[in-house]
């Protein structure tokens, strides 16, 4: 006769911890919330229409990913990232990447190249604008569509970190020294390309080259 386990399964859900991370997140990210701002726990569960404690919560979530930095004297405020936390970002993203979206290429779901499609469709649109955090938002969903299908939840729970870092510093950082988009839009061409063909191995290459640029370019940047 089997022993039954200590404990059964729950039901996932999404709680409000992970509504209110996901809602400050995305002010990061967009640059409604600034890097270096103070967040206050107050003020946010106000705009929120939430008590403190989710807040709270969310926000030491939010540090365990790196967007944001618990002070002990300071308090909570978005993390500013320098040209040396950068690269350190993208080098993990260089050891990880490449295998997610060669490994998506292989399974081979329609979902991921239209999702990636309709990403560069979208930052194709925002070349000639001035809005870059937009920009680097559409890249962010372009390289989450071509990796998050390589079934593999590991490896796109430490991309989908490493990306949200990618996301806040690329505009302020990388690009405000290696003005790359046109570049990096070309590369991203050349990768959907080799994902559509079905070429894992090409795509793999071409996305470890693409990272590898930006982890080159980051070397040389200087110290803030």
């Amino acid at each position: 006769m089997s022993e039954e386990p200590a404990l059964r399964p729950v039901a996932r859900s999404t709680t409000r911890t992970d509504l209110v991370a996901d809602s400050i997140r995305a002010a990061i990210l967009s640059g409604r919330i600034k890097p270096g701002e103070t967040l206050v726990e107050r003020r946010l569960a106000e705009q929120l229409g939430v008590s403190k404690t989710p807040v709270r919560e969310a926000l030491i979530s939010l540090a365990s990913t790196g967007l944001v930095v618990i002070s002990p004297n300071r308090g909570v405020s978005v993390r500013v990232l320098d040209a040396a936390d950068l690269r350190k970002a993208n080098e993990v993203r260089l050891l990880l990447e490449p295998w997610a979206v060669a490994a998506s290429t292989r399974l081979a779901n329609p979902a991921t190249v239209r999702e990636a499609r309709e990403a560069l469709a979208e930052a194709g649109g925002l070349l000639s604008g001035d809005d870059p955090t937009a920009l680097s938002l559409a890249n962010r969903r372009f390289h989450h569509a071509l990796y998050h299908a390589c079934d593999n939840e590991l490896v796109t729970a430490q991309l989908d970190d490493l990306q949200n870092l990618a996301a806040l510093g690329t505009v302020t950082v990388l690009w405000r020294h290696w003005p790359t988009w046109r570049e990096e839009f070309t590369e991203h061409e050349n990768i959907l390309a080799a994902v559509e063909r079905g070429d894992a191995p090409l795509a793999e290459r071409l996305t470890r080259a693409h990272i590898k640029r930006s982890v080159t370019h980051l070397s040389r940047t200087p110290a803030s």
